[in-house]
Parts: structure tokens; sequence; C-alpha cells
């Protein structure tokens, strides 16, 4: 009886352990982020993302180097590793995509040719 009851709770750990790991996870991107695009036909780019979560969906502003807002992100795609950002500058519509990497950074690319590297900017 006793190897039962053993057998039993070591089941029951085995089905609870997923659940709990899976609300320890955070929301990786809302937050103030200083991102560079290298090599654009005008030299390096640098600017800065702004996003936060309302009502469960991921907004923000792009603002330039000196923090000034330059726009509103237009759409924001979010999959299970990355987001993609959508917005207007010097009159074209462009989009970056951004992927995790350790230690508060990202990587991607703007419009599928221009490599980018970010920071999360701590407050």
């Amino acid at each position: 009886m006793k190897k039962i009851s053993i057998a039993a709770a070591i089941l029951l750990a085995f089905f609870l352990c997923p659940r709990v790991n899976a609300q320890s996870t955070t929301d990786y991107f809302p937050g103030k982020w200083k991102v560079t695009v290298y090599g654009t036909p005008n030299g390096d780019a640098s600017m800065f993302f702004l996003l936060e979560r309302k009502d469960g969906k991921l907004t923000g502003t792009v603002n330039d180097s000196t923090d000034k807002e330059m726009t509103k992100l237009t759409q924001i795609d979010e999959k299970d590793k990355d987001v993609t950002l959508y917005f207007t500058t010097q009159g074209y519509d462009v989009n970056i995509t951004l992927t995790p990497v350790p230690t508060d950074s990202v990587k991607g690319n703007l419009m599928g040719m221009f490599d980018a590297k970010g920071v999360r900017v701590k407050q």
C-alpha cells in the first residue's frame, strides 16, 4: 500500500510540474529598446522602440537617437519567439523583426535586408 501511495505522489508531481513552469513565463518585449540597424544606405541607424502591453496587445512608438518620438507603430505581429514591428519612416512603410537573445538583448533585421541588434534600456 505504501508503494502505491508513493508512486501516486510521484505521478501527480509529474503532472503538476509543467503547469507550474507554464505560469512562470515572462513577457519579454515590453520596455524600452535601443536598436541599431547596420549597413543602411545612410549608414548605421540607431532608434528606440518603446513597447508596452495594453489590453493584452503589444503597442508602442519609435523614437530617434535623441529619444524624440518619430512615429507610432502601425502594426505588431507576435509569434512564438519573435516580434515584427511595422512603422513609417521617411515616407516608407518598413518593418523590423526582433528575436530575443540572452541577457535583455535582441537581434534581427530590417526589411529582411539589414542586420539589427538591440539592448533593453534600464530605467
